[in-house]
């Protein structure tokens, strides 16, 4: 009985839909010979897959962590290959399916809410099931709280002089395109307000060192500004997220009208392509080399001391191969060299940096040229004027 409930379910999990995690995407189930998905080798036979019998679900491994989390009360979780299954459980689980669950718990997904995929941050990829299976969000407009176009609340903020996080009123309003935040709970006058159709936001929990820490980056003075916040609650920081992609995107549909949402949504908030240590040499090229964080935001390549930095030392705007940006393995001749060294040419200057491995050298050669050889748009032009080097 058990070799047939599971030989079941091991079908199940090759009919569409099924062949992935329900709420991260990640590919699950049997490929043709007989390993698991994603796996080669012997890592396969350690591959399992886990389903959620009571919402008659198929989950990543990831993502059914979390589903224990919320309790049996609302997903009763078991791995396929290693748990037992009764007969009732299978039949339900070939009665719904992750396609039909998703007509259910994802009926009223907005269109700027950002679903997680395979490697997002815990808190992003935790607070969307949650969002689905407890709070039911996505079955009713009314729990979205983040859709009005206004936000007020406390957030952890980092100063920009001493270093210390603490605690400031956040106001977001989607009518005046702004964010704006007070250092003192009774002032008249924000500390800064930011066009909110400036802004990126990113999750960075590793840099911050907070499961809910996130980065917002704009433009001011003609310098990158970096502010560093978080929240003590996941499901607060999340909303501040979505409510950000939710100002910009109905801006870019007004702006707009004739575009898609897909094309809209790539507008939105975007995540880092690379973070990560280099060293670095100066203009010259016969100095020495400094290590320096590197962040490749986009088509802004920055370089700050420390990851932290509210503002970077130095960034360039990558513009096309044809303006004449080019990324060369080693160094041009008469420079100083170290170890993995590459080179990134613009019309200005070469930048002339070094990697700790030759595979991350490989990785930042990559990153950068995909970056010189897209389309520039004319407002990516517009935003190349606005840096100041």
């Amino acid at each position: 009985m058990a070799d047939k409930n599971k030989k079941k379910l091991m079908e199940l999990l090759k009919e569409p839909g099924n062949d992935e995690c329900a709420d991260c995407g990640d590919s699950l189930g049997v490929q043709e010979n007989g390993e698991s998905a994603g796996t080669t080798g012997s890592s396969a036979s350690r591959r399992t897959d886990w389903a959620s019998y009571n919402l008659g679900i198929f989950l990543c491994v990831n993502c059914a962590s979390i589903h224990r989390m919320l309790g049996a009360h609302i997903s009763k979780v078991k791995c396929i290959q290693l748990d037992q299954w009764n007969d009732d459980q299978v039949e339900f689980m070939a009665a719904t399916g992750n396609l039909k669950a998703k007509e259910q718990y994802e009926q009223y997904v907005p269109v700027f809410y950002k679903r997680p995929t395979t490697g997002e941050p815990q808190v992003l990829r935790e607070q969307w099931i949650r969002a689905k299976y407890e709070r039911h969000e996505f079955m009713d407009v009314d729990r979205q709280t983040y859709t009005s176009g206004h936000k007020t609340g406390y957030l952890w903020k980092r100063g920009k002089e001493d270093s210390r996080f603490q605690s400031r009123l956040f106001v977001l309003s989607e009518e005046e395109n702004v964010l704006k935040y007070y250092n003192k709970q009774d002032a008249r006058e924000p500390k800064a307000a930011i066009a909110v159709s400036e802004l990126n936001a990113v999750f960075v929990p590793e840099k911050i060192g907070n499961p809910n820490g996130m980065q917002l980056c704009y433009l001011k003075d003609g310098q990158t500004r970096n502010i560093y916040l978080y929240t003590d609650d996941g499901k607060d920081i999340v909303e501040w997220y979505n409510a950000i992609r939710c100002a910009n995107y109905n801006r870019l549909k007004v702006a707009y009208p004739g575009a898609s949402d897909d094309e809209l949504t790539a507008q939105l908030t975007k995540d880092f392509v690379m973070e990560g240590w280099l060293y670095k040499t100066g203009p010259k090229g016969n100095e020495a080399f400094k290590k320096r964080w590197f962040t490749l935001d986009d088509r802004r390549l920055s370089y700050c001391s420390d990851p932290l930095d509210p503002h970077p030392k130095g960034e360039v705007f990558l513009k096309n191969k044809g303006d004449n940006f080019a990324v060369r393995e080693g160094v041009p001749p008469g420079r100083h060299d170290q170890d993995y060294a590459f080179t990134l040419r613009t019309p200005d200057r070469d930048y002339i940096m070094s990697a700790d491995t030759k595979e991350d050298r490989k990785r930042w050669m990559e990153a950068l040229n995909r970056a010189i050889e897209k389309p520039l748009y004319p407002q990516e032009s517009k935003k190349a004027k606005q840096i100041t080097k």
